[in-house]
């Protein structure tokens, strides 16, 4: 039996408290969402949505065991694509990216939230953000200085895709959901 949105959304509530990791939770599934069209080829969207969605599940409350607890969990349920999606996002971990949504998930993961650490220090947030801007503050390894720059490359060529092709694709993918995300921006605010 296929693990559903709900269970996934509840079991995510049950082991995540933090708000910015909900937040970033709910970020990384829009984009896998919408990756699921683009890398997935035909792929089943929910999935993907599923796997953004619980990719950190347990880093609130386990960081140290990060991401055995979710993906032991994924198991228990059946879901071993999903489980071998979120295992392999973890890179210290060693387990080569094998599928495409295995892939998009680390090619969408650091950057969703970079994206949303450089929509909130924008008066319009996301709204006129742009590939070009985010390249730029990508290179100043003081802002949002726990991302891993290389892992965003990385990801990109894990896709085959430009950069700042793969920068505006997240952009765009997050920017119809900026209110949800706290990204609108103090004009976009009302």
């Amino acid at each position: 039996m296929a693990l559903s949105y709900q269970q996934a959304r509840d079991q995510l509530a049950a082991w995540t408290k933090n708000p910015s990791l909900l937040n970033h939770a709910r970020a990384v599934e829009i984009v896998m969402r919408v990756a699921a069209a683009r890398c997935g080829q035909g792929a089943d969207e929910e999935r993907w949505a599923i796997t953004g969605l619980l990719h950190d599940a347990d880093y609130d409350q386990w960081p140290e065991e990060h991401p055995r607890r979710i993906v032991a969990w994924l198991r228990e349920q059946g879901e071993e694509e999903i489980a071998y999606a979120i295992l392999a996002h973890n890179r210290k971990l060693g387990h080569p990216p094998q599928s495409a949504m295995d892939k998009a998930l680390i090619a969408c993961d650091e950057l969703a939230g970079f994206v949303i650490a450089c929509s909130l220090v924008r008066p319009d947030g996301i709204a006129t953000l742009e590939a070009k801007s985010v390249r730029k503050k990508l290179k100043d390894k003081a802002f949002a200085a726990k991302v891993d720059r290389a892992e965003i490359q990385h990801g990109a060529e894990l896709l085959g895709v430009d950069l700042a092709e793969h920068i505006q694709f997240v952009i765009d993918a997050l920017k119809p959901h900026a209110q949800e995300l706290g990204i609108a921006g103090r004009t976009g605010a009302a």
